[in-house]
């Protein structure tokens, strides 16, 4: 009992160490990780502990308050450490390759540490990464068809170099689609599309948003997919920006929407009958658009977000004249050309979308 209660301290101070790095999780970032790989000497939050117990080839994981921990233990985990774990295994993760947070999906967290610790992909000994051989791949894909009813395979095929993105039906020579790198993006949709590897990529075409949803039945696939889609991103901004900073390229390679959900509209009068549609916020366009359904191809429409000192404003009350039936939380966001009125389910809804409308707003 000695022994446990004096290894314990001994562990929580190592993970309370300053220069360390143990007080976030090694993969996620999370604070104060409760859990430890002494196979790799890293600190982990819950979360990405389970995913290293899958991997018991590379990782053993223990609870730091609930499991007894040998001495021997202690001296390696004293030894390694965060700070050691990543100078190993993230001594060359590109630019463009997405590091996971603790909120991202389960499949970009796991193939994150399946990349580090099982296939040995960012060791100092890995030649270094070319965004532009990175940023091209070809191969098939699960896509939604029209009518929201099935998936079909397709074959993809990006290329950085080209600067392009297609795809192509089977029987097809030509490409259904060709999409410009310039205004590719793509987000982890896993709840909307309904598959724990879903991808939603968009791109502009005749100025308007065009969506499509896809998956793989292999997580690793996917993933890499979505950093070729970083990669070729990449190679572009940084062409077509050389002067720009990395630190500000970084952030604009790929981006998720700030917040999504269903909504209540009325038309521009305010006297038409409010629809449901689904609404999906992209702040770094500072767009509002509009979806009759979560998983439709096009936008019904759009509404442009400019800045407070532009006339752009979120109010939670109605505009004069106009009247609603039921008594629900409502928004109305103005705008130079007119008032739009949304009404929300319930009063959480309302605050976390006019926190959102207001975070693009203040935004420069």
């Amino acid at each position: 009992a000695m022994d446990y209660d004096h290894n314990k301290a001994l562990l929580l101070e190592l993970q309370r160490a300053a220069g360390t790095a143990n007080d976030r999780c090694a993969d996620c970032g999370d604070p104060d990780p409760e859990w430890a790989s002494y196979k790799l000497g890293i600190f982990i939050c819950l979360n990405c502990s389970g995913i290293h117990r899958n991997l018991p080839e590379i990782s053993r994981v223990k609870s730091l308050r609930l499991d007894f921990w040998e001495s021997n233990l202690i001296e390696f985990m004293r030894n390694h450490g965060n700070l050691w774990a990543k100078a190993k295994y993230e001594a060359k993760v590109p630019p463009y390759y997405y590091i996971p947070k603790s909120h991202d999906c389960m499949v970009l967290r796991q193939q994150w540490i399946r990349a580090k610790y099982e296939r040995g992909e960012f060791l100092d000994t890995e030649v270094c990464h070319d965004p532009c051989s990175a940023g091209s791949r070809e191969g098939c894909l699960w896509k939604l068809g029209k009518g929201r009813r099935q998936f079909q395979k397709r074959q993809f095929l990006l290329s950085a170099k080209e600067g392009v993105m297609k795809y192509y039906t089977k029987e097809s020579k030509v490409p259904k689609a060709v999409i410009s790198v310039e205004t590719l993006n793509a987000m982890f949709q896993v709840e909307k599309i309904g598959h724990s590897h879903g991808l939603q990529i968009t791109y502009i075409t005749d100025g308007q948003t065009r969506n499509l949803f896809v998956y793989h039945e292999s997580g690793k696939e996917i993933v890499d997919w979505f950093n070729a889609i970083r990669a070729a991103r990449y190679h572009y901004l940084r062409t077509t920006f050389p002067n720009v900073p990395e630190p500000e390229l970084i952030p604009r390679i790929t981006r998720s929407f700030v917040k999504e959900g269903y909504m209540e509209k009325t038309g521009p009068k305010q006297k038409e009958a409010f629809k449901v549609r689904w609404f999906c916020l992209d702040s770094q366009e500072r767009n509002l658009l509009y979806f009759k359904n979560p998983l439709d191809a096009f936008a019904q429409g759009q509404v442009f977000i400019g800045r407070r000192d532009e006339g752009y404003e979120v109010r939670d009350d109605l505009p004069q004249k106009v009247w609603v039936k039921k008594k629900k939380p409502v928004i109305t966001l103005v705008t130079p050309v007119r008032e739009f009125v949304f009404i929300c389910d319930n009063d959480r809804q309302q605050r976390e979308w006019m926190d959102a409308l207001n975070g693009v707003i203040t935004q420069l």
